[in-house]
């Protein structure tokens, strides 16, 4: 790569004063630019040094690769003529550059409490949809199995028990982490939540505390009243902390944060955040029995503008209590929300896949393939951002498809009794009776916005560049490619012992859309890094955390230590080896303290991804669930 000549481009089509700030990590150019409008996308976008581009927390990030992007950032800083700052400088003049919006602030918030605890609904939604099967009558016929095979009753009783927990408990688990996010002890926020859903609590019983009547309200599946309260017990306890001295703190500052927050719960707190949960689900409810399948078919039409938006991030909190009102009455409304999402993130996917059918250009074949299943199968964010928006029709024929479905789903009473992944998957949360129509309506989804897609972009081919302008590249990647460079059969093995997960589940868009090649990753169980190759260290940064090897077969292997852990700068972190030099697979690279490193809010996902992925035939993650080190992790065929 001709750093120089690949840093004039980007300034070329960025404009060399619309530079505000410039960083750069592992792999990716971070910028923080006056007026992104002003970029020229397609230039970039059409550059075969430049892997992609996307947005992300006002900046603009420009995926160069590991062992080129510190080059070409010395010649773009030179060029544009702005000051050099650290990642975590870039992130403070991205927040202050971005105006105020409480409205976003309250979703982040929601965002990040929910986020969490997503996986626990998500297990107790997928028992909750096993049991619907065992029990639904007129699935397998006019009877439920329970009652056609008695002998699964008492399997089919300890399903349902293990179901209902996570929602009837939900405030412990909403307590603790919104206790984290508040900045409180979680413990206690888990306390503050055991109280509310003590079973000691009796309905329609009072309390007489000093000639004030208080209902023992208990406050199973609820979310809202929970929120509320943690919040101001982080409130209480972070000014206890101020204010006690430290003899005392330890011991008085639990006992007086949790007795004053329960007693203002159930007095105050409780009671009207009950009403104001309540309020909100029959308003959502009432929209959705007045305008019928109007009303969905509109929100099908908004859901993915939504998700641009971030504030999807609030529905998890309105989803639980449309499920609950339905699971606790076996009448209500059931979770249409859920539905709606499934049915744009499908057609979300079906456009990509139109992509993948219309474009000749290897990277974004590659990219398209790859984020078509990830949308089918619930997260969208690389079929939207990676492509989609880029070419701007796919984006709108999705949300056709996505309105024509979620209006005949609306129409058909299709409803969902748990969470759960919302795409083709979906059906397992689907309401049992619901489940052939749930799946008619995808297909609807997928047909109507491939269907307007390709043929969109077969007639407008010229104009959208979708299939001359991948000519070029396409020769320009062959071109690449022919250069005598070694490459052999190889197996790339685990650099730490650990959870295998799959390189799409990686909470980083560049990693989990490929787009730094194809790979897997690990949620590590030990803190040391083994050389999962024989080769050359291309890269060891002064951050430590992330290593590039280009081994002796040919492979291009990047090793990266945690989520966004360059803002770390280098703490938590140890290295054993240089750039330059030559290592043998086993030997050992440096080891991260990988408790530190979650106590300072970070992922320590390790990722392995061959960057040059595109130079082989077939790059396949071997199939397997916990690693070793030393162990085989990836496979690739030259």
């Amino acid at each position: 790569m001709d750093h120089k000549k690949v840093a004039h481009e980007i300034v070329d089509a960025i404009g060399k004063d619309n530079f505000a700030a410039a960083a750069h990590c592992a792999t990716r150019l971070r910028l923080v630019l006056k007026d992104e409008n002003k970029i020229n996308q397609e230039a970039l976008d059409n550059n075969d040094d430049i892997k992609g581009t996307f947005k992300t927390n006002g900046q603009y990030q420009i995926i160069i690769g590991p062992g080129d992007v510190n080059n070409v950032y010395d010649e773009l800083i030179n060029i544009a003529n702005v000051a050099p700052v650290s990642t975590e400088e870039l992130k403070n003049v991205a927040q202050e550059d971005k105006k105020f919006n409480p409205v976003m602030s309250f979703i982040k918030l929601l965002s990040d409490i929910f986020v969490p605890i997503i996986p626990a609904l998500v297990a107790g939604g997928l028992l909750m949809a096993l049991n619907n099967f065992l029990t639904s009558a007129g699935l397998f016929g006019p009877k439920a199995l329970v009652e056609s095979f008695p002998v699964i009753k008492g399997f089919s009783a300890m399903i349902q028990l293990m179901s209902a927990a996570p929602f009837i408990f939900m405030p412990i688990l909403v307590g603790i982490s919104a206790a984290k996010r508040f900045g409180a002890n979680q413990y206690l926020g888990a306390a503050l939540a055991m109280i509310m859903v003590s079973p000691d609590l009796i309905a329609n019983q009072t309390w007489n505390i000093f000639g004030l009547t208080v209902s023992q309200n208990n406050y199973y599946y609820q979310v809202i009243p929970v929120l509320a309260a943690v919040y101001i017990l982080s409130l209480i306890e972070k000014f206890l902390h101020k204010k006690l001295p430290s003899a005392v703190d330890f011991t008085f500052t639990p006992l007086i944060s949790l007795m004053v927050t329960g007693f203002l719960t159930f007095v105050i707190v409780g009671p009207l955040m009950r009403l104001l949960s309540n309020g909100i689900t029959d308003g959502i409810v009432f929209v959705y029995q007045t305008l019928g399948f109007v009303g969905t078919g509109i929100f099908g039409l908004l859901y993915s503008p939504i998700v641009l938006t971030g504030l999807h991030q609030s529905f998890p909190a309105i989803e639980t209590q449309l499920i609950t009102a339905f699971t606790q009455n076996h009448t209500g409304y059931g979770d249409f929300i859920f539905v709606v999402a499934s049915m744009a993130n499908v057609a979300q996917g079906a456009a990509t896949f139109g992509v993948f059918a219309l474009t000749k250009n290897k990277k974004m074949k590659g990219l398209s393939s790859s984020a078509t299943v990830s949308a089918l199968l619930g997260i969208t964010e690389p079929a939207l951002f990676g492509v989609n928006l880029k070419y701007r029709f796919p984006f709108f024929c999705a949300l056709i498809g996505s309105g024509v479905a979620a209006a005949i789903a609306g129409f058909m009473h299709v409803i969902a009794v748990s969470l759960g992944s919302a795409g083709f998957l979906g059906f397992l949360s689907i309401n049992a009776k619901s489940i052939p129509a749930y799946l008619l309506c995808e297909v609807i989804s997928f047909v109507v916005a491939f269907t307007l897609t390709y043929l969109y972009g077969k007639k407008n081919a010229t104009k959208f560049a979708v299939i001359d302008a991948g000519k070029k590249s396409t020769a320009a990647v062959s071109e690449s490619t022919s250069v005598n460079t070694k490459l052999s059969d190889e197996i790339i093995k685990a650099p730490i012992s650990g959870d295998v997960i799959s390189l799409s589940d990686v909470k980083d868009q560049v990693f989990s859309s490929k787009l730094m090649g194809n790979g897997s990753a690990i949620i590590p169980t030990d803190t040391n890094i083994y050389a999962p190759v024989s080769g050359t260290i291309t890269v060891a940064y002064e951050t430590k955390h992330a290593y590039g090897i280009k081994s002796d077969d040919g492979a291009e292997v990047l090793i990266h230590l945690g989520i966004d852990t360059v803002n770390l700068k280098g703490q938590y972190f140890d290295s054993q080896v240089l750039q330059g030099q030559h290592v043998n697979e086993g030997e050992l690279l440096g080891h991260f303290d990988i408790e530190k490193i979650k106590m300072a809010g970070y992922e320590t996902t390790v990722i392995v991804a061959i960057t040059n992925t595109g130079n082989f035939s077939m790059v396949e993650p071997i199939d397997t669930k916990i690693v070793q080190h030393g162990d085989q992790l990836v496979a690739v065929t030259a």
